[in-house]
């Protein structure tokens, strides 16, 4: 679903960090948990491959913790899930630049390749993609949940819309001669509040115009 100007909102911003979250961390659990299987030693400096990238048991039990944490921020919600991805997105960034420095060295303690700096690179902006998708925008619409999260006090956009198409179509039956009993006491309702609002408007003109 997008919203106005055809800027992603509502539902479909939260369900896209959710499901981005999700399936991220499931491919972080898998690669931490193959890493066990092959029982590899923890803090060697040389690695063996797992799913085509170097690893070893300290990689493997980071790789377990941010997968489970990206899936528990999909849990809590859209807004957790964007967060969460946006910061280890920009762990990922940095962990690819340390690691580029210290490839070969004694200090290489997650045992990176240059696959794995490849790869951290990548997913590093992927998440930070995913973290920012339909919430970094000057064109946001009224539906999107960061949009009413900076603008609490403006009426929902969508609601009022949707009130408005439902007062046309009541009228149209109206003026047709097939509306239901419902629909023709919504259209007298509307019609009587528009007069109050009308006569209060020129009363308070009137108010005016003798104060002046």
């Amino acid at each position: 679903m997008r919203g106005s100007h055809g800027a992603p909102g509502g539902q479909w911003v939260e369900r896209v960090h959710r499901v981005g979250s999700v399936l991220l961390g499931v491919g972080l659990l898998v690669f931490g948990v193959l890493g066990f299987v092959d029982r590899l030693r923890f803090f060697s400096t040389q690695g063996q491959e797992v799913l085509g990238l170097s690893s070893n048991g300290a990689l493997s039990t980071i790789s377990l913790i941010v997968g489970a944490a990206l899936i528990a921020a999909a849990v809590r919600g859209g807004r957790a899930a964007s967060t969460t991805t946006a910061m280890i997105g920009g762990l990922f960034l940095l962990s690819g630049l340390v690691h580029l420095a210290i490839l070969n060295t004694p200090v290489n303690l997650l045992a990176f390749q240059m696959q794995n700096v490849v790869f951290s690179l990548i997913a590093g902006m992927l998440l930070l993609f995913l973290g920012a998708y339909g919430r970094i925008s000057a064109g946001l619409p009224a539906d999107n949940p960061y949009y009413r999260a900076r603008h609490p006090g403006e009426p929902d956009e969508l609601q009022r819309r949707a009130e408005d198409d439902g007062m046309i179509a009541d009228e149209v039956a109206v003026a047709e001669g097939h509306a239901t009993p419902e629909q023709a006491e919504r259209v007298r309702a509307d019609a009587q509040q528009r007069a109050d609002e009308a006569r209060r408007r020129a009363w308070e003109a009137y108010q005016r115009q003798q104060h002046e």
